[in-house]
C-alpha cells in the first residue's frame, strides 16, 4: 500500500478520516507514474485509490498537469535531496561514493518510478525534472571526487562516470534482472566500479 492511501485510512477505527494533504496526492500520482507512466495520472483513478472525491484534489489543485508539476518536485525531494542528505553525515567521500552508489542501485531496481519518467523524457515537464536532477546528482557525485583531490574537469568526468554506470545498472535491473549479480556477488561488483571510478587519474 503507498503513504497517501494509508495516511487516507482512518489510522483509530473510529470512522473518521484524515484529510488529505497536496502531498498525499503527489504521492499518489507518483506511485501511479511508477506503474503506468504519466498517463496513468488521471483524477479519478487516484482518488478512487486514496478514498477520496474529486473535490478533495481540485481543493489542493487547479487541474492535472499542477498535479504533475507536484508530484516532479516531490520526487526530486524523495529521490534526490533526501539521498544526498542520508549519506552527508558520513566523513569520508569514497564511502560517501560507495554507499549512494549502493543504496542508490539497489532501490532503482525495486522502484520502476526513475524509469517510468526515462521512458517519458520527451514530456516537457519531466524533461525539465530529469535535466534538473540529472545535474544535481552528477554535481553532487563531482563534488565527492574533488573532495578526494581530482581536478574539477576530471571530477565532473568521473561523476558522469558513476551516474552512467547507476542508470545502466537500473535500467538493467527491470530490462534484464538476470544479467546482474545478486548477494555477495553483487557486492564485489559495486565495490570494482567504485576501485576502478577512485583509480587515479
Amino acid at each position: 500500500m503507498d503513504m497517501a492511501r494509508q495516511r487516507a485510512k482512518d489510522p483509530g477505527g473510529s470512522g473518521t478520516r484524515q484529510r488529505l494533504t497536496a502531498r498525499d496526492w503527489a504521492d499518489a500520482a507518483l506511485a501511479a507514474i511508477g506503474e503506468g507512466g504519466l498517463a496513468a495520472v488521471a483524477v479519478e483513478p487516484l482518488a478512487a485509490r486514496l478514498g477520496a472525491t474529486k473535490g478533495s484534489f481540485y481543493w489542493h489543485f487547479t487541474n492535472r498537469d499542477a498535479l504533475i508539476e507536484a508530484a516532479l518536485e516531490r520526487w526530486v525531494e524523495l529521490r534526490t535531496e533526501a539521498v544526498i542528505t542520508e549519506v552527508a553525515a558520513e566523513p569520508d567521500p569514497a564511502e560517501r561514493l560507495r554507499r549512494l552508489l549502493r543504496n542508490g542501485t539497489a532501490r532503482s531496481v525495486d522502484d520502476p518510478l526513475e524509469m517510468s519518467l526515462l521512458a517519458t523524457a520527451a514530456q516537457p515537464r519531466v524533461a525539465a525534472a530529469l535535466a534538473r536532477v540529472t545535474e544535481r546528482r552528477i554535481g553532487y557525485i563531482a563534488s565527492l571526487f574533488t573532495e578526494l583531490g581530482f581536478t574539477e574537469d576530471e571530477a565532473r568526468h568521473r561523476g558522469l562516470l558513476a551516474y552512467s554506470a547507476y542508470l545502466g545498472h537500473a535500467q538493467l535491473g527491470h530490462a534484464v534482472p538476470q544479467s546482474l549479480p545478486a548477494g555477495a556477488a553483487r557486492d564485489r561488483y559495486l565495490e570494482g566500479v567504485v576501485q576502478t571510478l577512485l583509480r587515479p587519474a
